[in-house]
């Protein structure tokens, strides 16, 4: 299936490593043309090499608006206009309530919500002359929320609370806006910890499958992620809007 996204447009907040550049490449296979942002040199110089030189790879930390602003500036400078946006800036936070502080809700809140709000005010002008979509990065604990889970848990809520809000008030100007519930799936973060654990990745992953009783019986792979958010991004999703999809091998409990 054609995905029709040649020539077109993006933007992925955390697009420099795992999930996000997952996408990127996926996008720029499709022949479109991306714009990512991240923090660490070297990653930003990887996702360059893996991207091609008609891609942005942008130095910025989003939870500094004036960074978010270069970058936003940057991108409809270099692209002329955007058709879509991905807010996937984000990392695993998780503990009791009881445990934990103020200062660790607040930063997470602003990195994974207000990030993600700044975004996508900032970006509904171009996509309301393209007719573009929102796609925000969320996990199914959003929905079933554990116990030491939070404060990730609790922006991630925030963050579905924020989507269907979003694509009820945006729906008459033509932008969709959808969420992906992502469960285990492979991304740098799992990399980082299977180095850090002394074990193969291959290892890490079939250990972490095994002992979160994943139906399908393995970690999803990034490309799968890429996959379905490419096709909420695109013209082919156009009567799709206000939904969180769950990309987890069946491991939500909801359905």
């Amino acid at each position: 299936m054609d995905l029709e996204l040649k020539d077109r447009s993006f933007l992925i907040t955390g697009g420099t490593d795992g999930l996000g550049l997952a996408l990127a490449k996926r996008l720029v296979d499709e022949g479109a043309r991306v714009a990512v942002c991240g923090r660490d040199p070297d990653r930003l110089s990887r996702a360059r090499d893996i991207l091609g030189e008609d891609s942005l790879c942008f130095n910025a930390d989003v939870t500094h608006w004036p960074q978010l602003d270069s970058f936003l500036d940057a991108t409809l400078s270099k692209f002329g206009g955007l058709d879509g946006a991905v807010n996937n800036a984000g990392k695993s936070a998780g503990t009791s309530v009881a445990a934990s502080n103020d200062n660790e809700w607040r930063e997470d809140y602003e990195l994974k919500v207000l990030s993600a709000l700044y975004i996508s005010r900032a970006v509904l002008p171009a996509l309301e002359l393209s007719k573009g979509a929102i796609v925000n990065v969320l996990a199914i604990m959003a929905r079933t929320p554990g116990a030491n889970s939070t404060p990730t848990t609790a922006s991630r809520a925030a963050g579905l609370a924020l989507t269907k809000a979003m694509s009820n008030e945006v729906a008459p100007q033509g932008v969709r806006v959808n969420a992906i519930l992502i469960g285990l799936i492979e991304s740098g973060q799992w990399v980082r910890k299977a180095i850090d654990a002394g074990v193969t990745v291959e290892e890490f992953m079939t250990n972490m499958a095994k002992d979160s009783r994943i139906p399908m019986g393995r970690m999803g792979r990034a490309e799968e992620f890429a996959d379905l958010a490419s096709f909420l991004l695109s013209p082919r999703a156009s009567y799709i809007t206000g939904v969180g999809i769950s990309i987890d091998g069946g491991l939500s409990p909801v359905i």
